[in-house]
């Protein structure tokens, strides 16, 4: 499997767009929650998505680590939308989670609407790294390389937003 994958990167960087295609579907869902989180419309997700197809496209001759291009890829996710909010001049990571019309989990909605309202108190680089943990249950090691931050940033990062969190919830450590 593992082979057969870094074949297809090698044909995609040859300009085999069908092959660079079949590599970015099987994956997709974790570029689309990476971009929603992100956008926090489906829409716009989508945009950010075929914005970062196209700049992998134009770009896949310059990945040097075959192994890493899903990191690289997700990488590239992340600054296309962090440029699309940029272009329209939106708060990143803001907005509620769409409305869901069941009666039994308005409960946990109503719990969701208040971290998010939390979340908002605190500063955007401890944030975002709480979403991509969190939200997107990604490994430390993933969030260095998209952020292109070191580990023990990411570590430091997360112990600290996760304690002005608390403290914007009124949660006291014991």
């Amino acid at each position: 499997m593992e082979n057969e994958f870094i074949q297809m990167i090698e044909r995609a960087k040859k300009g085999d767009k069908e092959v660079l295609i079949e590599l970015i579907m099987r994956q997709k869902q974790d570029y689309y929650r990476l971009a929603y989180i992100y956008m926090k419309n489906p829409d716009e997700a989508l945009d950010a998505m075929e914005d970062m197809i196209l700049k992998v496209y134009e770009n896949i001759k310059r990945l040097k680590d075959n192994a890493a291009f899903h990191s690289w890829s997700k990488t590239i996710l992340v600054n296309c939308c962090k440029n699309n909010l940029r272009r329209k001049n939106r708060v990143i990571l803001s907005g509620s989670i769409p409305e869901v019309a069941y009666a039994d989990v308005f409960q946990m909605k109503d719990e969701q609407l208040d971290i998010e309202k939390h979340m908002e108190k605190i500063n955007y680089k401890f944030r975002e790294i709480l979403k991509l943990r969190y939200y997107l249950d990604m490994e430390y090691e993933a969030i260095a390389a998209i952020l292109k931050i070191p580990l023990g940033t990411v570590k430091s990062r997360i112990h600290t937003g996760l304690i002005k969190l608390k403290e914007s919830m009124g949660v006291s450590e014991e």
